[in-house]
């Protein structure tokens, strides 16, 4: 059984690849990436959850965390993966008890990353989501009329505390500047690379 008062935060993060758009590459800052990703687990998962879509470079530091903090957690995290990526899982994954793998739809990448999205921010009420650098997946493909995870997360989540680290660059920092209510900016989300500390006050504090 979970930890009683245990909530839900949902984690949208990747390390943006130098194949895809330059333009999330050309201000991601990659060792900020890697540390509040790790910040947020350190602080978050003793008490909360986890749940994130498994991109490989965010799971093996989540579960170097998981490692690091030596506690029997796996009810605490919970880790969605599309089929059609099966051959590119990261070692790591076997390591969780709770992944999802959901269904490949009609052999098209885009279509299949949609139900993954859907199904994981359709069956689990969050307290909170976290947006740190990523591509793609977070701001979505206008081109495309495709929504991000950040669009599709304050659609179905209105009342979720809200956290893009704008400081980690990337397809955080756009939606931060274009779309982030102005009323919710803070410049710590744009230049304190103190991660836990961040976390700690608004997230954990709060939930």
């Amino acid at each position: 059984m979970a930890t009683k008062g245990v909530k839900n935060i949902f984690l949208s993060a990747s390390i943006p690849l130098p194949s895809r758009d330059a333009k999330y590459i050309e201000t991601a800052d990659i060792i900020a990436i890697r540390d509040a990703v790790i910040a947020l687990t350190t602080v978050a998962l003793p008490r909360h959850r986890i749940i994130w879509g498994g991109h490989p470079s965010i799971t093996p530091l989540i579960y170097y965390v998981m490692e690091k903090l030596d506690m029997n957690i796996q009810e605490h995290v919970k880790l969605y993966q599309s089929k059609l990526f099966e051959k590119f899982f990261p070692e790591d994954n076997n390591k969780f008890e709770n992944v999802i793998l959901t269904d490949i739809i009609d052999n098209d990448r885009d279509k299949s990353l949609l139900h993954m999205r859907e199904r994981m921010l359709n069956e689990s009420d969050f307290a909170a989501g976290i947006f740190i650098g990523g591509m793609e997946g977070i701001e979505g493909d206008m081109q495309k009329e495709i929504a991000g995870e950040y669009q599709m997360f304050i659609e179905r989540h209105s009342e979720a505390i809200i956290i893009p680290v704008a400081s980690t660059g990337a397809a955080t920092k756009m939606i931060y500047d274009n779309f982030f209510p102005e009323e919710l900016k803070n410049t710590r989300f744009e230049k304190d690379y103190g991660y836990m500390s961040l976390f700690q006050n608004f997230l954990m504090d709060k939930i």
